[in-house]
């Protein structure tokens, strides 16, 4: 993931907490995973580990991988062979997870905060190919007409954009767009899920794609 981000600060995670977009996130990602199908799981952007931890909760082999050192270090206390530091820097996995095939990648609120999502969703092609193929599953907030047209007459729209936010989000995906990132890459997409909130109004958006 090479230049993903031009210049990465480490989110500085304090606790195994839940976020708030986890704890809108799970079910509906959890109803895209089939045990029998989704053998291998990598989390890619896993942050302190609680996607991942909730997954193998539920008898899922899952790995992740993320930039933030203080993430992982949290993450490694609940699972400590599971979680490894991501070098931003390099275009392949932690050498610890080389012997692994991973059929499916779980991606959760991380690409709205890459300067080059193309390289993002080119590396996890190259993950899934590595092993004959696999299924993605990417979450990001949710941006659509209707949404966009409450934000800007409710004055919500700045604290939205995060503007002044270190680290925040850069990049506003709407299905379209990110449908049309995805096919680029030869993706086939598969599912969709609004999440959080009322239909076209959602917080976030799941698409599942296959390669």
């Amino acid at each position: 993931m090479k230049n993903s981000l031009s210049t990465y600060k480490d989110y500085g995670y304090t606790s195994d907490k839940s976020s708030c977009a986890h704890k809108y996130l799970a079910g509906s990602i959890l109803s895209m995973l089939k045990k029998g199908k989704n053998k291998t799981i990598l989390d890619l952007g896993c942050g302190n580990g609680w996607m991942a931890g909730f997954l193998i909760s539920k008898d899922f082999d899952v790995y992740g991988t993320d930039a933030s050192i203080s993430g992982i270090e949290i993450a490694r206390k609940n699972f400590p062979d599971r979680f490894f530091v991501q070098d931003l820097s390099k275009d392949d996995l932690p050498h610890e997870l080389n012997n692994l095939k991973f059929d499916t990648i779980v991606s959760t609120e991380v690409i709205e905060h890459l300067y080059d999502p193309r390289k993002y969703v080119t590396f996890c092609k190259t993950i899934l190919q590595q092993n004959g193929g696999g299924e993605l599953i990417i979450s990001t907030p949710y941006h659509g007409y209707l949404k966009n047209i409450v934000m800007a007459l409710t004055g919500t729209l700045d604290s939205h954009f995060t503007a002044l936010w270190v680290g925040g989000h850069i990049k506003f995906l709407s299905r379209k767009t990110l449908t049309k990132l995805l096919q680029e890459q030869g993706f086939e997409i598969t599912d969709f899920i609004g999440s959080g909130r009322f239909p076209f109004l959602w917080k976030s958006m799941i698409i599942k794609a296959k390669i």
